[in-house]
């Protein structure tokens, strides 16, 4: 019987420790949502994608200047009166080898072309990645919000429905009027209507952190409080936090790839030198002529020159239309330079407010605790009335609220500062 009983324990042990893993591995930190959104977000993994189609094309283009090898074979069968002239049935095989020699520098510029527009592709995803990471941290505190406006929610309910206690006690005293019991059933009443808008709130910001980084579900709880002591980043220097700005960074390459197309549409107007040299197999009846033989072997060489002479300007427009294009793209790159600076020294200045909005609202927040202490004292004592505490309430459950905005407003503007210079990972 004693057996019996230390296996039901040593059961219910592995039960429970089984759960308890369970739990953990419920629990999600904000360093584990990035990591996750890293590998798992579509948007990250479709512009993994365009890198590698990028990387494709620069083999396909890279692999242009090698000879070409190509082969052919067909069989032929003629009827009459052709076959008194050509043999009845034959068949033909060829294989050619064909080396482009000049080109105007045309395969020279197209490989930069397709270095460039890899890197293109590499500074879109930074970019993505950046975006997704930034989406991930805002929802991550925003759960972190909502989560701590629901225990706040829950704490509210517990003062009134305690304050509602004493007052049902005193009115059924024949001490105060029933109208001062209804005001904290309203309040009470609107408090759960606000724990049930918070909890859904948080149900659908989980749904959206669950789509970030690419679960299944929402079956998770995050880890982490809204600390103000967290450190901060240190105020960068706009102009060399431009470098690191992934936009900076793909129209830098896109006006290259301008102007690296401006040089192949002169390279059009240059010649053009390739060199083919094919080699010849022909079997049928009597196909070689000279010796009545059965069999032909035979070769031929071609080298072609192809000189551009007169397009009525055609391809001198084109040039020009290129060059246009690219000082349009060179407008573009500075006029975005110009506007990052300055959201770049607007995201610090937010992050800056954000930080006085917390050491306010605290402050706050400590002077509506103390006015309800003071308060609940003196209605113990008989010296106010239920009103006089239920405003009281009112304004705590408002100054704490503020300061659970305020704090996490706090992590989000950090979080998007680092974002405008570059540095959210």
């Amino acid at each position: 019987m004693k057996t019996y009983k230390y296996i039901l324990s040593f059961v219910f042990l592995l039960v429970i420790s089984f759960q308890s893993l369970q739990a953990q591995d419920r629990i999600l930190t904000l360093e584990q949502a990035k990591t996750l959104a890293k590998t798992n977000n579509k948007k990250t993994k479709r512009a993994s994608q365009n890198i590698a189609a990028a990387e494709a094309a620069k083999a396909s283009v890279y692999a242009s200047d090698k000879p070409f090898v190509d082969a052919s074979a067909m069989g032929i069968h003629v009827g009459e009166p052709i076959n008194a002239l050509l043999p009845e049935n034959q068949a033909v095989a060829s294989l050619g080898v064909s080396q482009v020699i000049y080109a105007g520098g045309k395969i020279h510029t197209a490989k930069k072309i397709s270095s460039t527009a890899v890197d293109l592709y590499t500074s879109q995803k930074e970019l993505t990645q950046a975006e997704v990471l930034l989406d991930v941290e805002t929802t991550f505190w925003q759960i972190i919000n909502v989560t701590a406006k629901v225990d706040l929610a829950n704490k509210y309910k517990d003062l009134l429905t305690e304050l509602l206690k004493d007052l049902t006690n005193s009115f059924d005293a024949g001490i105060i009027y029933k109208n001062d019991v209804l005001k904290v059933q309203v309040q009470l009443n609107t408090a759960e209507l606000n724990l049930l808008k918070a909890n859904d709130g948080l149900a659908i910001l989980k749904l959206k952190m669950a789509q970030l980084i690419g679960l299944e579900n929402a079956d998770f709880e995050v880890k982490d409080a809204l600390n103000i002591n967290a450190p901060l980043t240190e105020k960068a220097n706009a102009k060399d936090a431009l470098t690191n700005r992934p936009e900076i960074k793909m129209l830098t390459n896109a006006v290259e790839i301008e102007t690296l197309q401006t040089k192949v549409l002169k390279a059009d107007r240059k010649p053009t030198v390739a060199f083919n040299v094919s080699g010849l197999y022909g079997t049928g009846k009597a196909i070689n002529f000279s010796d009545a033989s059965n069999d032909l072997t035979s070769y031929y060489s071609v080298l072609s020159v192809n000189i551009p002479v007169f397009d009525w300007g055609g391809r001198k427009q084109k040039v020009k239309e290129q060059q246009f294009k690219t000082e349009a793209k060179q407008l573009e790159l500075q006029d975005t330079q110009e506007l990052i600076v300055i959201q770049i020294e607007n995201a610090y200045l937010e992050l800056q407010q954000a930080i006085k909005r917390v050491k306010i609202t605290e402050k706050s927040l400590a002077q509506a605790d103390e006015n309800l202490r003071l308060h609940q004292d003196r209605f113990d004592a008989g010296t106010v009335v239920g009103k006089d505490v239920l405003e009281a309430q009112v304004l705590w459950q408002k100054a704490y609220s503020e300061v659970i905005d305020a704090k996490a407003m706090q992590q989000i503007s950090q979080a998007n500062y680092k974002k405008s210079i570059g540095q959210i990972n």
